[in-house]
């Protein structure tokens, strides 16, 4: 690998977008090629983002010879058969979350990168950002005392939207659990692990698609209370407590610039500014990681992936929420 990383870029809607401005501002960063299933697409997104080759195949992006990781961005339900065909051509992955529609899913392509020995990482960019870094420090350093309670959600109104839309997309994996139900689930499981036991109840829209769906997460003397939801808008806040004290993240919190920490000293405001819009800090990650010869992170690793995935699992099991090509 050569002094700067060479990244590729398949599935080029806003996601991938904002990933590629983000990677703009890494000087170690060069997006070498795109690629979509459309060359027009490919050739205006290349020339937006000054990358140097397009493709209208992601075969072809995955055979170039000059890229060394590909950041994939597809809707979910491709993620495996991509991120798999990506890494049998010896490529490094960075995978939008979720990694996997299901368990099956993430253990096959945790397995694929074992078998050609690349870097796989799913693509949780808000386990990188520097304020939820630091309130896990401040748990972990036992600022807030004994964990006992944390709330989370993440809604926003998504029902004046076509059927036909990714968002409901039922053979795209659609509905809220996976696409940002997996936040909250993200921030419960960093903090307190693997519940002990899990209640969830969801709403479906008229084609069978979950819309809405809160979850109670039992820990042994603790309880976390997770919604996530295309009905309405939401806070977007979090709040985690404790015996001796709170961590408030506003709105919108898996992307907080900051937090508010109050205890028995008072109330503290601090600022934690992203760089970028915050995918700097996943890039910065893979980097590390790369430069090291790792095939995996410490800071979110594949067991993580593994058991975030059982717990999105659990709750589709809960609430009977299933994709047509699961059955």
């Amino acid at each position: 690998m050569g002094k700067n990383i060479q990244w590729g870029i398949v599935g080029l809607g806003k996601i991938a977008q904002h990933f590629a401005d983000d990677l703009k501002l890494d000087s170690e960063a060069e997006l070498k090629a795109v690629a979509s299933r459309s060359m027009d697409k490919a050739k205006e997104f290349a020339e937006k983002n000054n990358a140097r080759t397009s493709y209208d195949s992601y075969e072809a992006l995955f055979n170039d010879p000059a890229v060394d990781v590909v950041y994939i961005a597809t809707p979910h339900s491709f993620h495996k058969n991509v991120a798999i065909q990506a890494m049998r051509a010896g490529k490094h992955v960075l995978c939008e979350k979720p990694l996997g529609v299901n368990r099956t899913e993430v253990e096959a392509m945790l397995s694929a990168a074992k078998e050609n020995g690349v870097f796989l990482m799913e693509a949780l960019w808000s386990r990188f950002n520097p304020t939820i870094v630091k309130m896990l420090q401040l748990v972990t350093d036992g600022t807030l005392g004994e964990l006992k309670y944390i709330n989370a959600d993440f809604g926003f109104y998504g029902m004046d939207r076509p059927l036909e839309s990714r968002l409901f997309n039922l053979d795209l994996a659609g509905g809220t659990i996976l696409d940002i139900g997996i936040y909250p689930v993200f921030l419960s499981y960093i903090l307190m692990g693997m519940p002990r036991e899990i209640a969830a109840f969801s709403n479906f829209n008229a084609i069978g698609t979950e819309i809405q769906t809160s979850a109670i997460f039992q820990y042994e003397g603790a309880q976390a209370v997770l919604n996530s939801s295309f009905t309405n808008e939401t806070r977007m806040s979090a709040e985690i407590s404790g015996t001796q004290g709170s961590i408030y993240l506003s709105p919108r919190w898996h992307e907080a610039q900051g937090y508010e920490l109050k205890t028995a000293d008072g109330v503290e405001k601090v600022n934690l500014p992203t760089i970028g819009r915050g995918y700097t800090h996943e890039i910065l990650e893979v980097h590390r990681c790369l430069q090291e010869n790792k095939t995996e992170s410490k800071l979110w690793s594949h067991r993580n992936s593994l058991e975030l995935i059982t717990l999105l699992d659990m709750i589709r099991t809960k609430t009977g929420t299933q994709f047509p090509f699961e059955v």
